[in-house]
């Protein structure tokens, strides 16, 4: 997907929101299974004991096939608990039993909460975005929430911003803030080190 590299975020999320809700349910089926599948291929050392996710919700790509398939890897899965305007608090997943209702429409696990520092016990972030540039800038919702939790991961950690295929982009308007991913997702390129070649696995 091309578009000018001079507009703003605003512009960017407005379109790319557009076109989310244009993608037929068959093919949001598709690409959930896509993700998944490529997720299951995660090997050591990409996956360590812990990990952190997120449910995918509404027009966002995946599916809660992605947190079994991390389970299956062997990982501990962290999800975000929803919160004010500060670093993400998170809890581990256990099953899809296990998550209640949240502000927002959002699922969260119903286990107890291990604070915004449990971010460090992670050495793979999976992130939601609403797409990411060639040089890792991850275009998010706007909320910052993701901007106040990832400065504090470990430095070894690898942040993978989950997107669809049209939504890996060339260029995106980064401000002095952002933080950039050095992986990204999509369901028919799979894994890819930003800057590099797919991975192999």
């Amino acid at each position: 997907m091309e578009m000018p590299g001079e507009r703003d975020k605003h512009a960017w999320r407005g379109e790319i929101l557009t076109r989310r809700a244009a993608v037929s349910a068959e093919q949001r089926e598709r690409e959930a299974l896509a993700l998944a599948e490529a997720i299951a291929k995660f090997e050591t050392p990409l996956v360590s004991e812990w990990v952190c996710a997120y449910v995918p919700m509404r027009e966002e790509p995946g599916s809660m096939a992605q947190l079994e398939a991390l389970r299956e890897t062997g990982a501990r899965v962290l999800l975000p608990l929803t919160g004010d305007a500060e670093p993400l608090n998170w809890a581990e997943y256990t099953g899809p039993a296990d998550l209640r209702k949240a502000r927002y429409g959002l699922l969260e696990p119903s286990g107890p909460a291990l604070g915004a520092e449990a971010v460090t016990l992670a050495e793979l972030i999976l992130i939601p975005a609403l797409a990411v540039d060639r040089r890792g800038v991850r275009l998010g919702r706007g909320a910052g929430h993701y901007d106040r939790t990832l400065g504090a991961a470990r430095p070894d950690a690898k942040l993978v911003a989950v997107v669809r295929d049209d939504e890996f982009v060339d260029r995106l308007p980064e401000e002095p803030h952002d933080l950039r991913m050095g992986w990204v997702l999509t369901p028919h390129g799979g894994l890819r080190r930003l800057g590099g070649d797919p991975v192999a696995e």
